[in-house]
C-alpha cells in the first residue's frame, strides 16, 4: 500500500521543520515530495542485500 503523506526532500536545507503535503511538489518552495513512509520490513527480504550494498556505495 502507497502513502499518500509526502514531505519536501529538501527540508533540511529550505525549512527550518519537515513540510508534509498530498500533492508531487512542495506547496513552500516546490521541490519535488517525496514518500514519506518507510520501506516496509521483512525477514525473507529478497532485495535486501541490493538495497544494503547500494546504501553502503552513497556513504562512500
Amino acid at each position: 500500500m502507497k502513502s499518500d503523506i509526502r514531505v519536501c526532500a529538501d527540508w533540511e536545507r529550505e525549512h527550518d521543520r519537515p513540510v508534509y503535503t498530498l500533492t508531487d511538489t512542495c506547496p513552500d518552495c516546490g521541490a519535488e515530495a517525496v514518500n514519506s513512509a518507510p520501506a516496509p520490513f521483512s525477514p525473507e527480504d529478497s532485495y535486501g542485500e541490493y538495497r544494503r550494498s547500494l546504501k553502503r556505495r552513497r556513504r562512500e
